[in-house]
């Protein structure tokens, strides 16, 4: 359960806040003629904190009647061409607000990153010394089962010695004749 939560805090900050807040900084400081490009990319960045707070704070609206239809809606509203609620959406509320808090976010996501480095860092180590254990242990238990079925039967087999084979394979010479006779 924890291992859950990390991986989907990770997947959030490092795959959603991340690319939206260096979208952010690349758009306001390069300032895109393209207003397509600019459309787009104020869309991804509102879907990717909308994503965010939705994983955040799914146990409060997921109760909420009809919520998957308001949310595509929005959705909609966000991209629809009449609309256009991302460009209003982003110079409204959001623009202003990351504006203020820029050098918070930084400061936090360059910790963050450092942070989870260190922890992938962390899990490597530890994931190639418990698979270098558990490959030791499997060998050590399949030679131990191996010479176990080796003293079970040689202790078998000095209690009861195998039979000695059939002799079914046929002979030319018949008893008591010497071999020079038995063509004969």
């Amino acid at each position: 359960m924890m291992e859950d939560f990390i991986t989907r805090s990770l997947l959030m900050m490092l795959g959603y806040a991340y690319p939206a807040f260096q979208c952010f900084k690349t758009m306001e400081k390069s300032r895109a003629h393209n207003d397509e490009l600019r459309f787009w990319c104020q869309y991804w960045i509102i879907m990717a904190i909308l994503t965010i707070l939705e994983r955040v704070a799914d146990a409060v609206v997921s109760w909420v009647p009809m919520y998957g239809e308001l949310k595509l809606a929005f959705i909609i509203y966000l991209w629809y061409p009449k609309t256009k609620g991302s460009g209003y959406i982003y110079d409204r509320l959001l623009r202003p607000f990351v504006t203020d808090h820029e050098t918070d976010f930084e400061t936090k996501l360059t910790e963050w990153r450092a942070k989870a480095w260190d922890l992938a860092i962390f899990y490597w180590q530890n994931c190639t010394d418990l698979g270098q254990k558990s490959v030791f242990q499997f060998l050590e238990y399949m030679s131990s089962q191996s010479s176990k079925k080796t003293q079970s039967i040689t202790k078998k087999n000095k209690r009861n010695p195998p039979p000695p084979p059939p002799n079914d394979t046929p002979t030319f010479y018949k008893p008591g004749k010497t071999r020079k006779n038995a063509y004969e």
